[in-house]
């Protein structure tokens, strides 16, 4: 009976642990010797509870993000500092991490199918379907938060609260308002370079030798009695560094001011 017992989704948790085994060898080297993966804040993941935690995140590829967590929290968890070295570490992986992906994405060929079984948490995009924006956008949809309650209940959970890839899109409300149901320890991370080191979808190498980062912060303090929906929303932004103020662009009229001062500096000088 233990060989085929489930997790609250109905996986069986031998197969889960074997399909983890199996994409961790074989995407571990894409984090560490085709690239590196540099770690900070590892010690965090080793003094959280067991349940009830929810990791937010930027976004830059589909599934490569996801996968460098599960070998992040497991490496951390099996006590290496700021490393993903000997990936032995996926031998007996955590087995009640999670992660939010969009239903489109999961069915969208064998392979993410296969990749849902290892954790996936499908929901229903409510604000964009096939890559276009809905009239009839919605902070949340019931049957997906009861199933991130289920999840949080039973481990942790990783979300993407922008919903989309691209840098600076706003986050949308329904992590807020799941933050503030379920009050759960919120942990952020900043990811960089995987943009450039995957193509989209975070399946296949784009190029080598490139540095990403991942950097894992302290929970943040919230107060889940009196912070309003919007109030969570901006403290996740700062929180995983997408706030509009985080945006360094020089308008283009600053531009052409300073190349007309130089022109000048340059007869002048």
């Amino acid at each position: 009976m233990g060989l085929f017992k489930r997790n609250p989704f109905g996986h069986i948790l031998f197969l889960k642990r074997l399909l983890i085994r199996i994409f961790g060898a074989a995407t571990h080297r894409r984090y560490r010797g085709f690239n590196e993966l540099q770690i900070e804040g590892s010690e965090i993941i080793r003094n959280l509870p067991e349940t009830n935690v929810l990791f937010i995140s930027n976004h830059q590829t589909y599934f490569a993000d996801v996968v460098a967590m599960f070998h992040v929290f497991n490496a951390s968890l099996k006590g290496r500092e700021n490393n993903i070295k000997n990936v032995l570490y996926l031998w007996n992986p955590k087995m009640n991490i999670y992660y939010v992906a969009a239903k489109e994405t999961m069915k969208a060929g064998l392979l993410p199918r296969i990749m849902a079984y290892a954790g996936a948490i499908s929901v229903e995009r409510t604000w964009r379907a096939k890559g276009v924006d809905v009239a009839d956008k919605k902070d949340v949809n019931p049957n997906d938060t009861e199933n991130i309650k289920i999840a949080l209940k039973d481990g942790w959970v990783i979300t993407f609260p922008q919903g989309t890839t691209k840098s600076f899109k706003p986050v949308r409300k329904g992590t807020a308002h799941i933050i503030k149901e379920h009050r759960p320890i919120v942990v952020p991370i900043v990811i960089d370079g995987f943009r450039r080191s995957f193509d989209k979808k975070g399946l296949r190498m784009k190029k080598k030798g490139i540095l990403q980062s991942f950097i894992i912060k302290e929970p943040l303090e919230i107060d889940y009695d009196n912070d309003t929906i919007d109030e969570i929303v901006e403290k996740v932004e700062f929180a995983i560094e997408q706030h509009a103020s985080f945006l360094k662009v020089i308008p283009v009229e600053d531009i052409e001011e300073q190349e007309k001062l130089n022109k000048l500096r340059k007869w002048e000088y």
